[in-house]
């Protein structure tokens, strides 16, 4: 049995960074799915691992661990030795917290959450979380203009943590097609070795 177990939803791209990143770094890992539609991430025994009753949470023999950009944190500090993933250097390792943050910030509130309206059928109103997305894409567009990967002249978690939820944006009715050069950083990740996708949602312009 693997030491690591990872506790996550197959439609939730939060969980899908930390897979991805387990993939990559040859981890073997145990996949326990969280049945969210029965409520087991609000069970006493989930709430105990992760207070917010939220996916995904990592256990690593006696630790647990949730937060996913956390547990990304974790992973390249505890099994990338070669510091690639999450460099020391200061400059290179403030750019990944930037762009952890936006993934935890625009990205999260923008594509993330016009997706979730589409793939759990909320009921929610659209419109702003899909402005906020075209906004959040033609910055992260211009940046890429000139560059491979988001902070470093390398891949980083930063970029795993953007991935999901802007490769799936088209699942809340947000176009990529003005964005040449995210559709090209999508590319390169998928390209890495060890990449695993996410499974996709017939909703929103993927219908």
């Amino acid at each position: 049995m693997a030491a690591i177990k990872l506790h996550r939803h197959a439609l939730s791209g939060h969980s899908h960074r930390v897979e991805l990143f387990l993939s990559i770094l040859n981890l073997d890992a145990e996949i326990v799915d969280v049945d969210l539609a029965s409520g087991a991430h609000k069970s006493a025994e989930f709430l105990a691992k992760n207070s917010l009753g939220q996916v995904p949470v990592l256990d690593d023999g006696a630790l647990s661990l949730a937060d996913s950009n956390a547990i990304l944190v974790y992973l390249a500090s505890q099994y990338d030795q070669n510091g690639r993933w999450l460099p020391k250097a200061p400059t290179d390792a403030a750019e990944v917290q930037r762009f952890l943050s936006i993934a935890a910030g625009k990205v999260a509130s923008g594509p993330a959450v016009a997706r979730i309206i589409n793939v759990f059928n909320t009921g929610m109103d659209p419109k702003g979380p899909i402005a906020v997305a075209h906004t959040i894409l033609a910055q992260l567009n211009e940046h890429l203009a000139a560059r491979d990967w988001l902070a470093t002249n390398d891949p980083t978690i930063a970029d795993l943590a953007n991935y999901a939820y802007i490769a799936h944006a088209p699942e809340g009715d947000v176009s990529l097609e003005a964005y040449p050069h995210i559709k090209s950083w999508l590319k390169r990740i998928e390209n890495l070795p060890g990449f695993v996708p996410m499974q996709a949602s017939a909703v929103g312009l993927n219908a």
